[in-house]
């Protein structure tokens, strides 16, 4: 059980029965504390925000909203209490602050959830969202619940919808062929997640991969304005910037064509090497590249071919792609010529190449890729040197060169360094029309298509007439129907409902059938932002003036996990956004910050683990402001942390002892005159040393909540009531001001951090309004001063001794004490002092020889 102050049994109501002893003690009465604070918050509507067009001073605060998978765990609860704790400091600074809280509600997880407990995945996602607010409110998180959304709302999915046509509109919304998972037992699709060692997670059949129809938005236009604009966020973490930049993955280099004898389309390749052109001696193709398509369906690949690229479709794209992976491949028997020399090369399919990366075909240089050596030396392929280290030997044929040098074995271009080799076979290329240089982007256009049925279906229409036709923005939204049958196959019931799937086309009258495809959850998730200033606006998804005068968020909390697709996916629809003249600003988050993970046992929480620390009893045990502090104490909150049973324990005795001597000071200085009573202060003194020490304390935590640096701010709290404690101890008079300022500085550095605590205390401190509107506390420059100073002492440069001079001594007065100094003076006994060196306020170094 916790630890009680006066060893007497708690009471239901959270109190204890205090001691005959000790009549004054009493024990954290957190239940109490609990109830009352969020009682006057809910009356008071102080986390409400009344009219997004009238304060001066703006603060967005905003969690990453999360998918209602049921249960939280203490590690979820890192997130949401950091960014709780960052909102009320922002109230407490003056700002009106913004700190809403929605549902990525649709999803994969909810539609399994239907399959198996034949349950509507609606009803499941609601029952989960209901659990979830009561585990956040009952941490006491500060969210603004009249704003409350969930993306699965036709209401708010009338708007993804009402987005997609816009990107439809300027051609960003397309229709293409495009690879899937295709399970050919359950006869549907399967996300990633699904395929396990290549088999269908349902049924273990082995998954194929499919070209399917699919829609797609053309986010590769926006590419080098989401590289570019990286440079402006530099409130994000370095880490983060960098994963986006390696994702988009700008390359300079040249597109290089190689006809094929007898057939009009020559096989494209782009490579940021044109200068070892001379050197390829063999192309490679990706299995699902489409001139491997092509003779597969003229019948042109033998059956062992055929079976290789069945194979390689099946097999988990970072395998195929990782260095260690043995390089395997076969010959399609199909040459191409050289664009420069006009010799043939043979056309190979290679496991290594992928359509993911530049056009799905590569110029295989042995000599100078390690790739291309490997898989060269396996299949007796030839390798050319054609580029040389300076003033190194030749090729060795041990491994492939792959630095710069001068080129070698390139005909006329024999000689020239790699730059100018680069700009001249380039140039070659251009004059015979077999290339050109150009920019490519690792970034491929985002897959939206989702062959399931919980999701915002894709608003457009299949007319056999007028082909593809959106919807009409007065018919959104296109609603999801709620009689549907969910078969054990996972087969999206969309497709068998004629309800839903019957339609007249809106251009010419006809018969047609409605899209079948939702869209992927990350579309909710990348405008959700915006609409939190009107989440009840009907006439557009959200209102321009409002989302200008409020964004970009100003500060944006979550899992690492998020840094490429759902940012990078954000960033890309504000910038289509401001491109239709919606918004102003290019970039949808100012500030972003990375909380870590908490782990138990030395792993990830998760069920399967066994490792699932639920707060549910903790809080029932120690009070909510007990595992708020311990999860903010825990360390800094950007890194991984391990959670230890023991640490929440401490957290409760700190806060028991805070509110012990809450009560005592309050008991004590009730004939102060009032809350707002102070000075007059020492000057000098133990009351002087422990008002200097709370003002210092008091600049270090706002210094390390200002910094994220919440365990640290926790620490310097902690040292706050050890210094009360200490002057009491010492004997100093607690009816002092200086005891009561420090009770006052102490209680609203904790509003942010303990919330119901600090609310309990500071009207137990006398004062009539909430602490959260309580300003937050300043350290006093007076009473940082003190009449005396350390300085380090060096002699020649290294460290001896250490003084206490007056704050306002001169150097004279400096240079006395460091000479007279017992350690100082045995140092430098039997020499001469040549100079005496005096760093103002930091240190003194004693020249002696």
């Amino acid at each position: 059980m916790p630890e009680t102050t006066n060893k007497g049994k708690q009471n239901a109501g959270g109190t204890a029965r205090a001691a005959d002893s000790e009549p004054t003690r009493v024990d954290y009465p957190f239940r109490d504390l609990e109830a009352r604070a969020r009682k006057r918050w809910d009356e008071e509507r102080l986390f409400e925000l009344r009219d997004p067009m009238a304060p001066a001073r703006r603060f967005y605060c905003l969690n990453m909203f999360p998918y209602p998978s049921g249960d939280l765990h203490v590690g979820h609860g890192r997130n949401y209490i950091l960014g709780d704790a960052i909102a009320r400091l922002k109230m407490m600074q003056g700002y009106a602050v913004l700190a809403p809280m929605g549902w990525d509600a649709f999803g994969l997880p909810a539609e399994n959830a239907a399959i198996a407990n034949r349950i509507h995945p609606s009803v499941w996602t609601k029952r989960n969202v209901a659990r979830m607010k009561d585990q956040l409110q009952a941490w006491g998180a500060a969210f603004d619940w009249n704003r409350e959304l969930s993306s699965c709302d036709p209401e708010y999915y009338r708007w993804t919808q009402w987005i997609f046509l816009k990107l439809h509109e300027r051609g960003l919304a397309y229709r293409a062929k495009g690879a899937v998972n295709w399970c050919p037992s359950c006869q549907t699709v399967l996300a990633n997640e699904q395929v396990v060692d290549g088999a269908c997670e349902r049924c273990g059949t082995p998954v194929e991969s499919r070209d399917l129809e699919q829609w797609y938005f053309k986010i590769t236009a926006y590419a080098e304005p989401l590289l570019r604009d990286l440079d402006h966020l530099q409130h994000w973490p370095e880490k983060v910037r960098l994963m986006q930049a390696n994702w988009i993955g700008r390359s300079e280099g040249a597109t290089i064509r190689f006809p094929v004898p007898g057939d009009a389309d020559p096989i494209e390749v782009f490579t940021t090497r044109p200068d070892t052109l001379l050197g390829a001696t063999f192309l490679a193709l990706a299995a699902e590249h489409p001139f491997v398509t092509g003779l597969r369906e003229r019948g042109a690949l033998s059956a062992g071919a055929e079976a290789f690229v069945d194979r390689l479709k099946r097999a988990r794209v970072e395998n195929r792609f990782a260095v260690e992976t043995e390089k395997e491949g076969f010959d399609t028997g199909v040459t191409v010529t050289h664009p420069l020399t006009g010799k043939p090369l043979p056309v190979w399919i290679a496991n290594y190449v992928l359509m993911g990366y530049g056009t799905g075909a590569i110029m295989a240089v042995p000599g100078h890729d390690q790739r291309d050596f490997e898989f060269a030396t396996k299949h007796g392929l030839p390798i050319v040197e054609v580029i040389r280290p300076e003033g190194e030997p030749g090729f060795d044929g041990a491994a492939a060169y792959e630095g710069e040098g001068r080129l070698v074995n390139s005909g006329g271009f024999d000689g020239l360094p790699s730059e100018a080799g680069r700009r001249a076979i380039t140039e070659a290329l251009h004059a015979k029309g077999a290339g050109e240089s150009r920019v490519n982007y690792r970034l491929r256009d985002w897959l939206i298509s989702r062959q399931r049925y919980w999701g915002a279906p894709i608003p457009m229409i299949r007319c056999d007439r007028c082909g593809i036709v959106p919807v009409p923005e007065k018919d959104l939204p296109v609603l999801l129907p709620d009689q549907v049958e969910f078969k054990p196959t996972g087969e999206s019931p969309l497709l068998s409902n004629e309800e839903f799937l019957r339609v007249d086309c809106p251009k010419c009258g006809a018969a047609a059938r409605r899209e079948t495809d939702t869209m992927d959850t990350f579309v909710d998730s990348s405008w959700y932002f915006l609409r939190f200033l009107n989440p009840r606006l009907e006439t557009a998804p959200f209102e321009s003036d409002a989302v200008n005068r409020w964004l970009p968020v100003n500060q944006y909390i979550g899992g690492v996990e998020h840094a490429i697709l759902h940012l990078l996916y954000s960033r890309f629809i504000v910038k289509v956004l401001r491109d239709l003249g919606l918004v102003s600003f290019p970039e949808p988050f100012e500030r972003l910050f990375t909380q870590g993970m908490i782990t138990k046992d030395g792993a990830k929480m998760s069920k399967s683990k066994g490792n699932v620390v639920p707060p549910d009893a903790l809080i029932q045990r120690y009070g909510a402001d007990t595992v708020r502090l311990y999860t903010l104490f825990i360390g800094p909150p950007e890194k991984d942390a391990e959670w230890n049973d023991r640490g929440v324990e401490g957290a409760y005795r700190f806060l028991t002892k805070y509110w012990r001597l809450i009560t005592d000071v309050a008991a004590l200085q009730s004939d102060r005159g009032g809350a707002d009573a102070a000075g007059p202060w020492a000057e000098s003194g133990p009351a002087r040393d422990l008002r200097r020490r709370v003002h210092q304390l008091t600049h270090q935590i706002c210094d390390d909540m200002d910094r994220f640096h919440l365990n640290t701010a926790v620490s310097g709290l902690m040292q706050i009531v050890n210094a009360v404690q200490d002057y009491q101890a010492a004997g100093g008079d607690m009816n002092a001001a200086e005891v009561w300022e420090a009770a006052d500085y102490a209680t609203r550095l904790l509003g942010p951090l303990a919330p119901h605590t600090a609310e309990g205390a500071w009207a137990r401190l006398g004062h009539a309004e909430s602490v959260v509107k309580a300003p937050w506390p300043a350290p006093s420059a007076e009473a940082l001063e003190s009449p005396t100073k350390k300085l380090v002492v060096q002699v020649n440069g290294k460290l001896r001794s250490e003084i206490t001079v007056p704050a306002d001594a001169d150097q004279d007065a400096i240079r006395k004490a460091a000479l007279s100094d017992e350690r100082v003076a045995r140092m430098v006994e039997g020499k001469t002092v040549a100079k005496v060196i005096i760093v103002p306020g930091r240190l003194v170094n004693v020249v002696a020889r």
